[in-house]
């Protein structure tokens, strides 16, 4: 009795591009990879976006620290999880509340 994975595979599908996209056809994944390449990219500026908030947030921090205020100010954070909500519903405020964390307190 021949293997079913053999009996199902496309003669087009190669075994290392479908492998590493989980993609059942060699079109599928070309299509998986160029996209991948683009989320990379897209994680790539992210990241690089969260660097550049992380500091322009202690530049707030420092003014605000040294004109006698607080590190933080939650009715702004406020503001910046429902934003965050508003935009991307419940898991936008859990991603506010990373940025935030990772804002905090670097100066």
């Amino acid at each position: 009795m021949a293997d079913r994975t053999e009996r199902t595979r496309s003669p087009e599908m190669t075994t290392t591009s479908t492998d590493k996209t989980g993609a059942r056809t060699a079109e599928a994944a070309d299509v998986i990879s160029g996209a991948r390449e683009r989320i990379d990219a897209l994680d790539d500026r992210i990241i690089g976006l969260v660097q550049e908030r992380m500091a322009v947030s202690a530049v707030i921090q420092e003014a605000r620290i040294e004109s006698g205020g607080r590190r933080v100010n939650l009715s702004r954070e406020m503001d910046i999880l429902s934003h965050f909500r508003d935009a991307l519903g419940k898991p936008g405020t859990a991603l506010a509340m990373t940025l935030l964390e990772l804002c905090r307190g670097r100066i």
